[in-house]
């Protein structure tokens, strides 16, 4: 944005005139920046001695690093969702509902064999391009700070809290209703399994890169 890099180039522009950090901060908070929108722009270049301020590595957006994230979160979206229908179709196999039962077991089998094949195919390709991606960053082909990893990672942590949510609140008006079953209790297991793991392991990792990123800034 063009306030933020307004801010950036005065920061820098400071640095280079032999003003300190903490007299930049000062001046910025008096002018009314925001002490995050501060932060970010003295974060920008490197505390380190040297005859002009030496910029950070910022995020960046590439064209081969967003196809590569969009497909690994998107196989991930659809190998979530058909082990998903894999397992309703077991529980609905297992403790058939009366009010369905005139679709009878072949059409059950049929949806299985169909959620099966998405998962067969989905999974192999998300498990492929995660490690894809592990050894590229270790290698420096894909970069962490990559802003379409971040914000797909964000994405799925929204989706998963909505999906959560949503679990959460069909089950307690089930629960008040009376109506809560093993056939229906089994599902909202499976679907509350399936989008809590997500939601840990990608938080999990969200917070690993904002230590990571922590650790390289000098106190």
């Amino acid at each position: 944005m063009a306030v933020e890099r307004d801010v950036a180039a005065f920061v820098g522009e400071a640095l280079r005139a032999g003003a300190s950090r903490a007299s930049i901060a000062a001046a910025l908070t008096t002018a009314g920046w925001p002490a995050a929108q501060i932060q970010d722009a003295l974060d920008a270049y490197a505390p380190i001695d040297f005859a002009v301020p030496v910029p950070r590595p910022r995020p960046y957006l590439s064209p081969f690093e967003t196809f590569a994230y969009l497909v690994l979160f998107t196989a991930l979206y659809f190998s979530a969702m058909a082990l998903g229908q894999v397992l309703f179709r077991f529980i609905d196999l297992a403790i058939p509902d009366p009010t369905t039962r005139i679709l009878g077991v072949k059409m059950q089998l049929e949806g299985l064999r169909w959620s099966l094949s998405s998962l067969i195919i989905a999974f192999p390709v998300f498990v492929g391009i995660s490690i894809y991606a592990h050894r590229a960053t270790r290698a420096g082909t894909l970069r962490r700070d990559s802003r379409a990893r971040k914000w797909l990672t964000y994405f799925t942590l929204y989706v998963t809290v909505l999906v959560l949510l949503s679990d959460l609140t069909y089950l307690l008006f089930n629960f008040l209703q009376g109506a809560l079953t093993a056939r229906f209790l089994l599902r909202v297991l499976v679907v509350g399994v399936i989008a809590g793991t997500i939601f840990v392991y990608y938080l999990g990792d969200a917070r690993r890169e904002r230590a990571e990123s922590a650790a390289q800034i000098p106190r």
